[in-house]
Formats: structure tokens, sequence, C-alpha cells
């Protein structure tokens, strides 16, 4: 706000010219006979921002500052501008204002610089003094008619005053100035790096040296920085929160990397103890069979284990005690060393048990640790190619040293007792008297042949020809009948004598009938009493359907064994995994049919079988015969029986949860699974038309119970 005032002899003039001042009365603020008038100013001049007679003025700003340079008489102004601001250039005595706005003329007592008051708040009366408004920094030109500019954080502002040479400024604002400047000639006053903030500049001017002449005044405003506008503001909560959250994800990235390293060093010293482990396992598995290896591990001591059905081999050189004598030892050692090791390949090659070696005799066992009915034809083929390598050395021209070493060769068949003997430097041993005869059946045999017991005889004479010796004297045990083993059977060899592709079929015929004891005696161990449809009971009787349709279909030795394989294992899954029972089979099957001897190529077909079973179009005939082995109780009396079981089955492992679906799938299923072999549909007891009126006959007493 700007307001005017004037010279004390002026001011005096101008009263007695309009006879203002009358009977003597002194305006308050002038001077008294020496005596200041009550809330004025020596000289004449009024007091900024006066409070005459202790009120402030009213209709002026009551936040605690009066109007800047209202000169006042008594009494005070009552109607001046209420909107916080007075009114311009006001000059008054007795009797005060009573319009701000006056009509173009006058009242009485009143001189205005302008007939109207003015209206601005930022540049009143004397902006004439103010020649233009620049930026700092830019020198960009301020408009000073708009309203209150708006500078930009940080910016400076340059106040060019109108310069007549005789003119001095003194410069005051509310922030950068702690009190008005002092008087100067120099007319510009600039401000730099203003902060967020209103600001009012004012100054005051005078003649130099002479009394102040009039003051006036400019507002303007400094924006907030751009991080305290209102848009920053809803940004850094944003901020703060994806802050946070790359944070946490940072963290938690880190916290998985170190958790990846942690366990790939886990996985790595696993891996190295698990390899060390193996490494003393199959240390131990040499010296011991695994199993009774875990169950010394385990337990700290083996249990003896009496085997019913075993064939033991001896093998002793002809004339060692003689070779011995004329053979350097080195060579010697390395000669029976290598004899040996091949014997041990073979070994492993048929599943026998090696025993151990005892001088230059060497024994092993079949049937042990794992029962098997095939043990006496193994055994036998053991010995073959045992003959067979030392005949080959023999024959050798470049190994000078085994021309002399001759073989023996004795196999009996018998019941042994098999366990760990010692509590240091463990041996695994058998015993029994079918250990003892076949030792005599070796020492009784003549070199580079094969003796066998007539107990051995009788399992492997139809695989092998044998020549008949007769009843031979044994001691302690009486006379014996003894053959020599003299090769394979024609039909069942190749020109080289080899077994050939019928041989093995014959063997793994009978090797079926061990897998089948060792299924059906887990699957009863583990079988869950949840199990209602996939049954022991069930499994046995798929088993035996499969064997009975390939049979009749007269199915082909290699098609017959691939097909009973599968029907024993295709619903063996169930009792270890019943979400994915045919991976838990193939699993299972990989295993089983290792330690059995079967190849990896049978597993592969197997698989297949089990896999397609449920298909209703085969395109083989082993595939029809599993199909119809598998949904055989859909033509049997006591389907509807079955189905119930299969129903409780499936709603005890959460497999069923909408009954009324689970008909119409079980109906959908009869419907699209005919029997696709002629026996099977022979042998069906009831039609599949009324096995499905039947079912939804069920379905409708379910549903109603439901």
């Amino acid at each position: 706000m700007i307001f005017k005032f004037f010279h004390g002899k002026v001011l005096c003039s101008l009263l007695l010219t309009a006879g203002l001042w009358s009977a003597g009365l002194p305006v308050a603020g002038s001077r008294l006979y020496g005596l200041p008038v009550a809330g004025g100013r020596l000289y004449g001049l009024p007091v900024a921002g006066a409070r005459l007679y202790d009120k402030p003025v009213t209709g002026e700003r009551l936040s605690g500052q009066p109007a800047v340079g209202v000169w006042l008489s008594d009494p005070l102004v009552t109607d001046n501008r209420l909107s916080g601001q007075p009114a311009v250039g006001v000059w008054l005595f007795d009797p005060p204002v009573t319009d701000k706005r006056l009509s173009g003329q006058p009242s009485v007592g009143v001189w205005l610089s302008d007939p109207l008051v003015a209206d601005r708040a930022d540049i009143l009366e004397d902006s004439c003094k103010i020649l233009n408004i620049r930026l700092y920094r830019s020198g960009y030109l301020i408009d000073m008619k708009k309203e209150i500019p708006v500078l930009n954080h940080r910016e400076g502002i340059v106040f060019t005053m109108e310069n007549d040479g005789a003119t001095e400024y003194s410069f005051f604002m509310a922030g950068p100035d702690v009190e008005w400047s002092a008087w100067t000639g120099r007319s510009y006053k600039e401000y730099t790096n203003l902060s967020q903030g209103r600001y009012t500049f004012m100054y005051r001017h005078r003649v130099r040296g002479g009394d102040v002449m009039g003051e006036g005044s400019f507002a303007f405003r400094v924006r907030a920085p751009w991080y305290l506008s209102p848009l920053a503001l809803v940004i850094y909560p944003l901020l703060l929160v994806l802050g946070g959250m790359l944070i946490r994800r940072h963290t938690h990235r880190r916290f998985m990397e170190r958790q990846k390293r942690l366990e790939e060093l886990i996985a790595e010293r696993t891996e190295e103890l698990k390899h060390e482990k193996e490494k003393s396992d199959n240390l131990l598995a040499n010296m011991l069979p695994r199993g009774t290896a875990q169950e010394i591990m385990s337990k700290g001591k083996a249990a003896k284990t009496k085997y019913n059905f075993v064939t033991v081999l001896f093998s002793d050189i002809q004339g060692f005690t003689k070779i011995a004598e004329e053979m350097n030892p080195e060579v010697l050692i390395d000669e029976l060393d290598r004899f040996f090791f091949h014997f041990d390949l073979v070994t492993q090659k048929y599943r026998i048990e090696k025993i151990k070696t005892i001088g230059d005799a060497y024994m092993c066992a079949g049937g042990i640790p794992e029962r098997n009915r095939t043990n006496p034809v193994e055994v036998v083929l053991a010995a073959l190619e045992m003959q067979k390598y030392m005949e080959f050395m023999r024959n050798d021209p470049s190994n000078n040293a085994a021309r002399f070493w001759d073989i023996r060769i004795g196999i009996h068949t018998g019941t042994v007792i098999a366990g760990v003997v010692g509590h240091t430097k463990l041996t695994y041993d058998i015993w029994g008297d079918t250990v003892n005869t076949a030792s005599r059946m070796e020492s009784s045999g003549e070199a580079g042949k094969i003796n066998i017991s007539g107990t051995t005889y009788e399992f492997v004479k139809d695989y092998f020809t044998c020549e008949y010796r007769g009843r031979m004297p044994v001691k302690y045990k009486g006379d014996l009948d003894m053959y020599f083993v003299t090769g394979i059977r024609p039909e069942f060899s190749e020109p080289d004598g080899s077994p050939n592709r019928k041989f093995f079929n014959r063997i793994e015929m009978i090797r079926i009938l061990d897998v089948e004891e060792h299924v059906f005696a887990r699957y009863s161990e583990n079988a869950s009493p949840d199990l209602f449809f996939h049954s022991p009971d069930h499994i046995r009787s798929v088993s035996l359907q499969v064997d009975l349709l390939a049979r009749a279909e007269q199915l082909e030795d290699r098609d017959y064994i691939n097909v009973r394989l599968a029907s024993l294992f295709i619903f063996y899954g169930y009792v270890f995994d019943y979400g994915e029972p045919l991976s838990a089979a193939r699993k299972r099957a990989e295993e089983i049919l290792a330690v059995y001897g079967f190849e990896n190529q049978t597993l592969e077909v197997v698989t297949e079988l089990m896999e397609t079973a449920f298909q209703p179009h085969q395109e083989s005939l082993a595939g029809m015969v599993l199909h119809d082995a598998v949904y055989d109780f859909t033509g049997r009396v006591d389907f509807i029986s079955m189905a119930d079981r299969l129903y409780r089955e499936e709603m005890a492992y959460g497999k069923a949860y909408d009954t009324k679906a689970w008909f119409r799938k079980m109906i959908a299923m009869v419907e699209q699974n005919p029997f696709l072999t002629e026996t099977a549909r022979r042998l069906q007891s009831v039609p599949h038309e009324e096995q499905v009126r039947a079912l939804r006959s069920f379905a409708d007493e379910k549903l109603t119970g439901v």
C-alpha cells in the first residue's frame, strides 16, 4: 500500500488555504509548542504503522500490524478499506471520511491524489517510482499491471527505480532484509536466491538530504520448489511404496541368490558325500551282498538266512600245486588274478553271488541273496563261459604261462544257510550239505569238464546236453549220480554255441514267476485299506486273466513275456502314488526288472503296453489281451459290486467329486470298451448292454441316497 506524505510547511499552507485548520486545533502528529501531539511524530511526519490514542485504526488489518503511513486526527477513520488494506492517499482531520469513493469530488477535509480510491494491492499511488522489474538470471521483464507475479524457486528479482540524480531511496523486504537499508542514490535493488513464500518489496524516496517524500511497495510470490509441489507430495508416497517394493524385491533376490548358492554348496557337498558313500558302499558290497551290507550298517549285524533253492559252483585249477612249484610266483599270481577277474565278470552277468576264493579255488552260488527259480540254469551257463575262457587262454600262443592251466568245475543244487561271520574283516559265507556236495562234485570231476549232480541235472536237462557218468562214489556221501555238461541244446543255441533268443525267452518265462512273487508280496505289504477296487486280489485276477487270454490267443513267446510283465505292473503304482500310478509303476518296474535280469528293451515295451492298455483301439494282439484283462470285470456277474468298490475307492482318494458325473464316466467307459479278443468275448458272462442298464439303476439308487 502506498500513502503519500507531505513536508510540514506544504501541509500547513494547504490547511490554511482550505480553511481546514480552525480555532487553533492542531492535527494529530503535528508539532504543538515544541511538544508532539499524542500518536504523532516530530517534524510533522506520520509514524509508519502508528497506533493512535492506543487504538488501532478501525477497518485496518487487526493481525498486529496497522496500516503504514496513515496520518490521522481525532476521531479515527471508521470506514476505511475493510478488505485489509487502507485507502490510498487519505489525509484526514475532523470529521473522518465516511466513504471510500467520493463520486469524483473530494469531501470536506479530504485531499486525494486521485478522485477514486485505488483497488490495486500490489502497486499503489507511488508505483511510478518503479521503472521496471526484471528477473535476475534471465532479465525477463515482469508486467507490473498484471496480478501478483509468481517467480520460480531460488529465482532473483531486480527493481529499477526512477533516477533524476537528486532522489535517494531506502529499501526493505521482509525476509532478505532485517531493517530498512541506508539511503542511497542507487536507483535499483536486487534480491537473489529467493525461497518459497510471499514477498512485499517496499521503498521510500526523498530529495537528497531531505525528508521522506513518499514510499511504495510491490508484492510478488515465489512458488514452492518442484519437490514441494502438490504433485510431488502425491508422488512421494508412491515413490516410497515403490522404493519399499524395490528394496524388498532386491532383498528377496539377494536372499534367493544366497539361498541358491547355499543350496548349490549343500548339493555339492551332498554329492561329494554321496559319492564317497557310494564308494564305501560299493567296497562293502564287493565284500558282502548289498542287502546284507545294509542290514549290518543299520543294525550292526546280519541275521543268518536259510535258502531252500541255491546252486553252488566250485572250480579248481588242475595241478595247481605242481604249477606253483615251477612258475615264477609273480607270474603265477598275475595269471590267477586274470582268471578270477574274468570269473567275476561272468558271475555279475548272471546275477550269481561270489562267495570267496581259497588259493586256486573259486566258489560262487546262484539264488542268493535274491531268491530266483532260474539259478541252476544261470550257474551252468556261467560254468560254460568259464570253461570256454580257460580253453581260449590255454590255446593262446601269446600266453605261454597259461598253456598248463586247466579247470575242473563241480555244481550241486540244494539248501544252504548264508550269513556273515566274524566281527572284524567280515566275510559272507554259506554252509550246509549242498556246499559239501558241490565241493565233492568238483573233486570228482575231470580237467576241462563241468560235473553236475543228479539234482542239478533235473533242473537243467531241458536246456543243456549232458553226459551221464553213472553213480560215482563220494566221500562221506556214498554213490551219487553225476553228469558232464557238454553244451546247450541245439534248438536253444547259436552256431557258435552261445544261447539264442529262444533260450532266453524260456528263461524269462521262468523269471516272470519270480517277478510275480516279488510284486504280489510288496503289493500286499504296502496296499492301503482304502484300495477297495485295486486290491491284491484284483491284481492277481488281472495277471491270471492275461495268462489265460495270452495262451488262448497263442501269443508268441516274446509277446507273452511282455504282456505278462505289463499285467503285473499296470496297477502296481497305485500303492505308491495314486495320483500318478503309471509313473510310479514305470519307476518300480525299472528297478525290479533289472534285479531279475530283464533288458531295457523289455522295459520300454512293457511301459508302452501299460500306457495304451485303457484305449479302446489296440494295434497289437498283446495290447488287445491286456486291454481285455483290465476290463474283464465289466463282463462279470459281480460288475456292480466291483463298480461300487471303485466308486468308494475314488471317493476315499478324492477322485470322485460329483456322483452323477462319475457314473456318466463309468457308463461311457463300459460302452466305449468292448472286448477285443475272441476269447474274452466267449468268456464274457454278462453283455455290456445289460451291465449298462444295471449300472444306470445302481446310479439312480446312489443319487437318491445322496
